[in-house]
């Protein structure tokens, strides 16, 4: 473990100054973003990071709450704390301190108004499907196995469908007790591909916001299309008739990635992203 020594500046004319951090973690043993009362979350070891750093107890806010054994390689959050360490010196002192399933990338000073989850303008998600006879052992922690043909061009064809703002009531799944939202969502890109020289495809979503369990099931209804069990021109049936039990399954979690969150240039001392 690297031992990094800083020099704290204390804030002047303020109580807090307020840093973003860009961290990727690996969701296997996480049960979400989020803190849970029993289990572990990726919330609650930065939490513990930032107070073993600053010596305060300081919450938390993250971009995206993520599900248990979702994975992310651009998580962003925010937090405010009691002194400026340099933005390079941040994520080393974190990092020293976070087991290795996850670790800071960046570290930026921003606006004291930041908001890591209310400030987005957009995130974006890779779904990786291992497609072969043979299910994966390497890469089995960050990919869903799909043994069997899939019919890309089909794929690829009902994936524009997705596309647009609709309601996605079709491709959500509503938590036991959660409040009903808006099931209008604005989806910028829906892509499959093959990793060139791979058994791996890659379904990538990128929309700005998403509704629970959403790109799962995105995945999930283009898997059904390329096993031609859901022909590519019905997508528009599923919106129209917002009914879940028509959509594919829900993927499993570990081949969900958060690849990217996007924000605007505004409110930054210095941005990493």
């Amino acid at each position: 473990m690297e031992i990094v020594s800083v020099s704290p500046v204390p804030v002047t004319g303020t109580e807090s100054m307020r840093i973003a951090l860009v961290a990727e973690f690996d969701g296997t043993d996480f049960s979400g973003f989020q803190l849970q009362p029993r289990d572990r979350s990726v919330q609650q070891v930065l939490e513990e990071a930032i107070f073993e750093v600053y010596g305060v107890r300081r919450r938390i806010f993250g971009c995206s709450r993520t599900d248990a054994g979702v994975h992310a390689r651009m998580h962003v959050s925010h937090v405010d704390v009691p002194f400026s360490i340099p933005d390079d010196k941040i994520p080393l002192a974190l990092n020293a301190h976070l087991p290795e399933d996850v670790c800071i990338l960046r570290a930026a000073t921003v606006a004291s108004d930041f908001h890591a989850r209310f400030d987005t303008i957009g995130k974006t998600y890779v779904y990786r499907i291992h497609n072969a006879r043979i299910r994966p052992c390497i890469d089995r922690r960050n990919t869903a196995h799909v043994p069997g043909f899939l019919d890309i061009e089909a794929m690829r064809g009902a994936a524009l469908h997705m596309v647009g703002t609709k309601d996605y009531t079709a491709f959500s799944a509503r938590p036991d007790g959660d409040r009903v939202v808006n099931p209008i969502r604005t989806i910028r890109r829906v892509e499959v591909a093959r990793f060139e020289g791979s058994e791996i495809i890659g379904i990538t979503v990128e929309g700005e916001s998403f509704l629970y369990n959403m790109v799962r099931i995105i995945a999930g209804t283009l898997v059904y299309v390329g096993q031609g069990k859901i022909p590519a021109d019905r997508i528009e049936v599923l919106f129209e008739k917002r009914d879940r039990r028509l959509a594919g399954k829900t993927m499993p979690a570990c081949g969900l990635t958060l690849e990217s969150v996007k924000y605007s240039s505004e409110g930054y001392v210095s941005s990493p992203f």
